[in-house]
C-alpha cells in the first residue's frame, strides 16, 4: 500500500468553493484502479490549508494509473485552480499503525 499525502493551499475565502468541488472531484478518484481510501482534513491553525490522504495499492496506480487517465484531467480542471502555490505530492510506505480510523466529516447524515 501506498500513501499519497498533499498539503493543499486554499484561500480561505474560497473554501466553500474547494470543498463543494472536491465533493465532486472525489468521485472520480473512488473509480481509479487500485484506489482504497481517501481523506480530507481542514487546518485548525491554518484554515487555508488541507490535508489530503490518498491510499493506493501501487504508487504505479496512482502515477501512472490516476495522473496519466483522461480522469485527472477532469479532477485538475474542477480543483487545479484554487491552489497557490501548487502543491507538492510525496508518498509513503506505512511503517506502522495502531489505533481506530479517524471519524468521516460531520457532513455525511448519520443513520436513524
Amino acid at each position: 500500500m501506498i500513501i499519497e499525502h498533499v498539503l493543499l493551499p486554499v484561500r480561505p475565502d474560497r473554501a466553500a468553493e474547494f470543498e463543494a468541488a472536491f465533493a465532486r472531484a472525489r468521485l472520480i478518484i473512488e473509480s481509479m484502479p487500485g484506489f482504497r481510501t481517501l481523506s480530507l482534513s481542514r487546518g485548525v491553525e491554518t484554515p487555508g490549508t488541507y490535508l489530503l490522504l490518498v491510499e493506493w495499492n501501487t504508487l504505479g496506480d496512482h502515477v501512472d494509473g490516476f495522473r496519466g487517465s483522461p480522469e485527472y484531467e477532469e479532477w485538475s480542471r474542477l480543483l487545479h485552480h484554487f491552489y497557490d502555490p501548487f502543491p507538492t505530492v510525496r508518498h509513503f510506505e506505512p511503517v506502522l499503525a495502531s489505533g481506530a480510523r479517524p471519524a468521516v466529516a460531520a457532513s455525511v447524515p448519520e443513520a436513524q
